[in-house]
């Protein structure tokens, strides 16, 4: 019996506890001062320690627990997601590229530290991610490799930054429905996908099946996310969005509203949620946090 909003109890108990967990990790992790870069280290925890909803980090929690893995051993590699994500966001809003002004709810980073600082911090975050992983205790050699590969390869040119290139040279133009969920599976569906893969690595009891049914699982939750951001862009404000509304429209960016009208976007959103919970199928009630995540990830704009 696929799951329903009605069946989903106490999601909200289970995201503040990791998101608890994951501050405090991220808290001790972050350098606090440095004798050559002070200003440096303010902005990197002013953006990293910002509120916000640590799905990346939870999700690989998820993942983990879902695969009967000591999901505790997944909070180092997920941290290290959550800085790759602050890295992206730093590197996002700056003025030379979608020269946003708020994040999270507050002043972005260029705003706050100056442009030169935010640049430096957002390419120091890259590196610390990576050490992270490599210094994740409690995880086989083999695993971190490969969970340092999943991400290198998710941030890289043909992920992350890959799609946000395509997204800046699109500005303008109109892409095809089909360009856009490239654009979208790559700018922002990647990083998701592989906290999926980061948290089945970590459990250490992740067969090839298992990986498989996983990476389908995070591809549609990653696409997913992405359509409903750009509903959130029409339908939200900056007290629930955390960000300026109508950003996409003012800079002329495709989105799944503009293609595809926002009912077709949620039209879209639900399929891909559909696309995840049929993933999850194999698993049975070990992946019920993960169907959880995925309802919550579909159904933010409501």
């Amino acid at each position: 019996m696929p799951v329903t909003t009605r069946t989903i109890l106490n999601l909200d108990q289970y995201l503040d506890g990791i998101r608890e967990r994951v501050q405090a990790h991220l808290e001790e992790m972050l350098p606090t001062t440095s004798e050559l870069a002070p200003e440096l280290i303010e902005a990197i925890r002013y953006s990293v320690l910002a509120p916000g909803k640590r799905l990346r980090p939870i999700l690989a929690y998820a993942t983990c627990e879902a695969l009967r893995g000591d999901a505790h051993l997944a909070l180092t590699p997920g941290c290290a997601l959550e800085l790759i994500h602050a890295y992206s966001l730093i590197h996002d809003d700056l003025p030379s590229m979608d020269d946003d002004d708020l994040r999270r709810g507050r002043a972005t980073c260029h705003r706050a530290f100056g442009e030169a600082t935010a640049i430096l911090a957002g390419d120091a975050l890259q590196p610390m991610a990576f050490e992270l992983i490599a210094q994740a205790p409690g995880i086989a050699v083999d695993a971190r490799i490969a969970m340092i590969a999943t991400v290198a390869k998710a941030v890289g040119p043909h992920g992350m930054v890959g799609g946000q290139s395509l997204d800046l040279s699109s500005e303008g133009k109109q892409l095809t429905a089909a360009r856009l969920e490239v654009l979208h599976r790559a700018k922002t569906g990647q990083l998701l996908r592989a906290s999926v893969q980061v948290g089945a690595l970590a459990s250490g009891r992740a067969d090839a099946s298992a990986l498989a049914s996983l990476d389908r699982y995070g591809a549609a939750l990653g696409l997913a996310f992405q359509v409903v951001d750009d509903i959130l862009d029409v339908t939200g404000d900056v007290a629930v969005i955390g960000k300026t509304p109508g950003a996409d429209q003012k800079a002329g960016k495709n989105t799944y509203p503009t293609l595809l009208t926002l009912d077709g976007a949620r039209r879209k959103a639900e399929a891909l949620l559909e696309q995840a919970l049929e993933a999850l199928e194999a698993f049975g009630p070990d992946a019920e946090r993960l169907r959880k995540l995925a309802h919550f990830v579909v159904e933010r704009d409501r």
